[in-house]
């Protein structure tokens, strides 16, 4: 199972680096993330220059495809050219979108039926698009799911986890990353997260 990191210029760090991180735990058990950029070399929004592991066009294939976020939010979703390079399909893929990336789905029509959730800065232009933004930090319906705020990551890559290779699995990735002394109470957070944000609303 494959999962595409999408990385836009001028990403927030903690948005992939996180998610990607947690989820190339579970390699051994066939589950493996890549950073996937539109072009060769991204810059993040502190100037540090990452090498994309896979190109745009992964999304294509990949079973998991996790929208990052950045500063450049609405540059993003204005490129007509950039955004017809992401044709997802939530009926076989499982699709996260963390912070601006819920601009992103909006822009691509997914979010027309459900809420979702984002940071402060991005709310006001998911709202735009008719989207209610929940005082949340994870929100899932179905295969998509989105999260607020750049620790939430731990989130989407819980849900991912969990959704992929199953609860377990997951736990045993958060309580390694864990604040040592602090396992159990990172872990149920996350765990609490996920399951919270799939029964809202229903």
């Amino acid at each position: 199972m494959q999962v595409a990191v999408v990385t836009f210029d001028g990403f927030n760090e903690l948005d992939s680096f996180i998610a990607s991180a947690l989820i190339n735990r579970c390699r051994k058990d066939g589950l493996e993330a890549f950073i996937t950029t539109p072009t060769p070399v991204v810059t993040s929004m502190n100037g540090v220059e990452v090498t994309g592991q896979r190109p745009l066009e992964f999304v294509t294939e990949a079973d998991v495809v996790l929208i990052g976020s950045g500063v450049k939010a609405r540059d993003v979703v204005a490129d007509d050219a950039l955004i017809s390079r992401l044709p997802l399909d939530p009926s076989r893929q499982l699709i996260g979108a963390q912070c601006f990336g819920a601009l992103v789905l909006a822009r691509l029509g997914l979010l027309d039926a459900m809420p979702a959730c984002t940071d402060i800065k991005t709310r006001p232009f998911v709202e735009a698009r008719n989207v209610t933004v929940l005082d949340a930090p994870f929100h899932a319906e179905g295969n998509i799911a989105t999260a607020g705020g750049c620790l939430a990551s731990q989130y989407l890559a819980t849900w991912v986890i969990t959704r992929t290779l199953g609860e377990d699995a997951a736990r045993d990735v958060i309580d390694y990353v864990a604040p040592v002394g602090e396992n159990e109470e990172t872990t149920e957070r996350a765990l609490r997260a996920v399951h919270t944000g799939e029964a809202a609303l229903g």
